[in-house]
């Protein structure tokens, strides 16, 4: 056997007395992988000599073998000494779950810290925002000396006007005002196309549509052709009130 392999067998058999508690190959060769540095098979072996020398001892399971600490070895515990024990194993479990959620706090601590701004970063944010306020503040002088206001009474009056005006420009984009051209248009069409329309009050839109239905172009041309211009010839859009 060599001297890595003797020592390997070596702390196999001290970790399964120090743990004293059942493992198969599988746990001890995961669990010692990089202190002994053996191979899984090496690990098999080892544990398999180990039980056949007597150091420790092996169970069948079906197809799987456990192993586990010759309990010869240890002296005997009372019942006194295993209530100690169990007690002992409680208060060790309470003082892990209270490090554990201190370790959580400081941890929800470090990441609010990571994530706020450093002392230089903040100076630097308060000068900028200084020097914001101090131009809010220049504007807010020119517009309080300023002698040309708007009184509430002069802007409620514009937006009424405006309001008027957009609802005169929406009545009136959909009135006929350029019979002429439409009629010129009419002529042209096929004498089997009949078209009745009413100049008076009838809405341009309606009137287009029902033309469009014998007409042999599109409605591009026939507007071109008609002379009509729309809004969106001119890139104006109709504001909303």
């Amino acid at each position: 056997m060599s001297k890595k392999d003797s020592a390997g067998f070596a702390q196999i058999l001290a970790y399964l007395n120090e743990k004293n508690r059942p493992f198969s190959a599988q746990d001890v060769f995961t669990n010692l992988q990089k202190q002994c540095g053996l191979g899984k098979t090496a690990v098999v072996k080892a544990m398999e000599q180990l039980a056949q020398e007597g150091k420790i001892r092996e169970k069948v399971y079906g197809k799987q073998k456990i192993y586990f600490a010759d309990q010869s070895q240890f002296a005997d515990v009372s019942d006194a000494e295993l209530k100690k024990m169990d007690a002992r194993i409680a208060e060790i479990g309470n003082d892990v779950q209270t490090i554990s959620q201190s370790c959580r706090q400081l941890d929800t601590e470090l990441k609010e810290l990571n994530s706020s701004l450093t002392t230089a970063e903040m100076k630097t944010q308060i000068q900028e925002l200084q020097a914001e306020c101090s131009g809010y503040r220049e504007r807010l002088e020119e517009i309080k000396s300023a002698k040309n206001h708007v009184t509430p009474e002069e802007r409620q009056k514009v937006y009424k006007e405006r309001e008027t005006y957009v609802k005169e420009w929406r009545k009136r984009k959909r009135l006929v005002t350029i019979r002429k051209n439409i009629y010129s248009q009419l002529q042209n069409l096929p004498r089997r196309q009949n078209v009745n329309l009413f100049f008076n009050d009838a809405a341009v839109t309606d009137m287009v549509e029902a033309i469009l239905e014998g007409y042999p172009k599109s409605k591009k041309q026939f507007l071109e052709e008609a002379g009509i211009e729309t809004d969106e010839d001119h890139k104006v859009t109709m504001p909303n009130i």
